[in-house]
């Protein structure tokens, strides 16, 4: 018959517990810090006569300057890496052309020496099957509060999630 013996925590010849001795956790936690922030989503407003969405793609990324607007300026600093952003014609075609990804958070504007005014760089991820007109934004309903409409004049500006999947969807199918 073998014996065990039960030794106290901290005394000598006991180890900590292992992976392979520890119950596993059904949720484990998380260390990191701080916490992931939940997916955001924007629009940015761009002639297309001063810098298309094929640019962009052309481009890869670049930083989006030359806001001077301070609503539309705190929507960029409120924009974080990962955030996904609809890219929207404005003056000519006024149509959503495309998915771009923030993937740098807001610095100051290279252009300016004015400190009160920031860039955030945006990546090219994906073009729409088919442009979404301002038209059809203005015609479905679960849209109709969009900022898009309620706030036309802002070159960028939040979008809820149920916005940014409705618009997404309905450039992915043809128009009827």
């Amino acid at each position: 018959m073998v014996q065990t013996v039960k030794r106290r925590a901290g005394s000598p010849g006991t180890r900590p517990p292992t992976a392979r001795t520890r119950p596993a956790l059904a949720h484990p936690p998380d260390f990191g810090y701080p916490p992931p922030m939940p997916r955001q989503y924007w629009l940015v407003k761009q002639e297309p006569t001063k810098y298309p969405w094929s640019q962009l793609v052309k481009d890869e990324k670049t930083y989006w300057d030359g806001v001077r607007n301070y609503q539309a300026r705190n929507n960029l600093k409120a924009m974080k890496k990962g955030d996904q952003v609809l890219y929207y014609h404005s003056v000519v075609g006024t149509e959503v052309v495309g998915i771009c990804e923030v993937v740098r958070e807001s610095y100051q504007d290279p252009t300016t020496d004015d400190e009160r005014w920031v860039v955030v760089d945006l990546a090219a991820r994906k073009a729409l099957a088919r442009p979404v007109t301002l038209a059809e934004i203005k015609e479905d309903p679960s849209l109709s509060e969009i900022a898009l409409l309620k706030q036309s004049r802002l070159s960028v500006m939040p979008l809820t999630r149920a916005e940014f999947d409705r618009i997404v969807k309905l450039g992915a199918k043809r128009a009827d």
